[in-house]
């Protein structure tokens, strides 16, 4: 998902909209700009003061910051929503200036980027990391409807506390939990949210007069073998409907009805529901989808790098992590804090021109099944699909009580007190 801070130690208006730097000399042009506040842009602006770097500048228009992981929780009536926000300001590490704007458009001949404001801001180095673009108009219905009746989904803040709401008051009928097809951030939270439901009902005594059903577009439960098994158990013991190689494709709100369709036989099925915990299409930010850095070989416009260096193939000053990497991997907080370190050593050999070995990435995320009020499936592995467990003496592919304790309160703690301090 610097030296600490808090909103009160500085204000935003010491480093924000006016993008002056310490000496208050007005500034157009940054020896290394980043688009995004968010996970990825903090972790990177955070390592690179640590390592010394001056002239950091993080474009990014929202005034608060967001630990997301925590949303499925949120939706599953095991976390508060507030515990999930802190102010942008104190965030930003210190000497990093704050440009409280929107990124619009990118040139990367010039070395510039351009802001709604039309501001024009100049780099020598570019970090791309505004993450990604949730496209509820994507599925026919799906904008209207999402927020009130029977219709939710934790992928939206304002959402998630309204899926507790109509989990915790269905008594019974029929509870769909759809994911799309492509990338999407944390693949496994349209399956965790569903888990969490079902085991809420199975402790009320409803779940037996309620039919579950988990649509998924790929041909599996998971990717990986291990997860996967472990994974159709879970759905076995709450009786839940698993469709593969399936995905909603339109949604009526007001008549409670959905169309899923089946890719493996091409047929459509008109569904009753409710309750919908639906997952909006997602791609890259429309600027950087039509932009000059985004991959071709990408039907959602994610920017093109290399998958090991996180250094764009054409444009050897820019360097792109997180959501809006084109990168064969999950896009988790985790999968962040992997790529983070390799970013900062490889901009930092860029910056000084050194003939160093570039440092890689492996391909790591992680993805903390929920399966339980009180139990997580640790999933973490690489590009090869390989497990990858960072405390090898734990079984992680069996249900643990340990793992929803560090999903809980042990993550996001790293996350906000380590990862954005650019210490873990």
């Amino acid at each position: 998902m610097s030296s600490s801070h808090s909103a009160s130690s500085h204000s935003a208006s010491s480093h924000s909209a006016s993008s002056h730097s310490a000496s208050g000399v007005a500034r157009d042009r940054f020896q290394v700009l980043i688009v995004g506040g968010g996970t990825a842009g903090i972790t990177v602006a955070a390592r690179l003061r640590r390592a010394g770097v001056t002239g950091i500048a993080v474009l990014e228009p929202a005034d608060v910051h967001w630990y997301q992981p925590l949303w499925t929780l949120v939706g599953g009536g095991r976390a508060p929503l507030g515990v999930t926000r802190r102010p942008e300001a104190a965030v930003i590490p210190r000497q990093v200036c704050w440009i409280r704007e929107a990124a619009t458009a990118v040139d990367p001949e010039a070395r510039t980027v351009t802001t709604a404001a039309h501001r024009v801001i100049g780099y020598d180095h570019l970090v791309m990391a505004p993450g990604l673009r949730l496209d509820w108009g994507a599925t026919p219905g799906l904008d209207a409807a999402v927020g009130h009746g029977a219709v939710s989904s934790n992928y939206a803040f304002q959402h998630a506390p309204y899926t507790w709401e109509l989990i915790r008051d269905l008594r019974s009928g029929t509870a769909v939990f759809t994911q799309p097809s492509g990338p999407v951030k944390c693949g496994g939270a349209p399956q965790k949210i569903a888990y969490l439901a079902a085991d809420h009902w199975r402790r009320q005594g409803v779940l037996d007069r309620i039919r579950v059903v988990l649509v998924l577009p790929a041909d599996s439960m998971f990717g990986v073998p291990v997860w996967r098994r472990a994974l159709e158990r879970v759905a076995d013991r709450y009786g839940i409907e698993v469709r593969l190689n399936s995905e909603m494709t339109a949604v009526d709100g007001t008549d409670r009805r959905l169309t899923v369709a089946d890719h493996s036989t091409g047929t459509e099925e008109s569904l009753a529901f409710d309750l919908l915990h639906a997952v909006p299409p997602q791609s890259a930010p429309d600027w950087v989808e039509r932009g000059p850095l985004a991959d071709p070989a990408s039907p959602y416009g994610y920017v093109e790098v290399d998958k090991y260096t996180l250094q764009h193939p054409r444009h050897r000053n820019v360097f792109a992590l997180g959501d809006v990497a084109n990168l064969p991997t999950s896009k988790t907080g985790a999968a962040v804090r992997k790529q983070a370190p390799v970013v900062v050593a490889n901009l930092l050999a860029e910056i000084d021109g050194a003939r160093r070995e570039r440092r890689r990435y492996d391909g790591y995320t992680s993805c903390p099944l929920v399966t339980a009020r009180d139990k997580v499936l640790l999933a973490e592995f690489d590009y090869d699909q390989r497990p990858t467990p960072s405390i090898p003496l734990l079984d992680t592919t069996k249900e643990r009580r340990d793992m929803w304790l560090l999903k809980r309160y042990g993550l996001p703690a790293l996350y906000w007190h380590g990862m954005l301090k650019g210490l873990v």
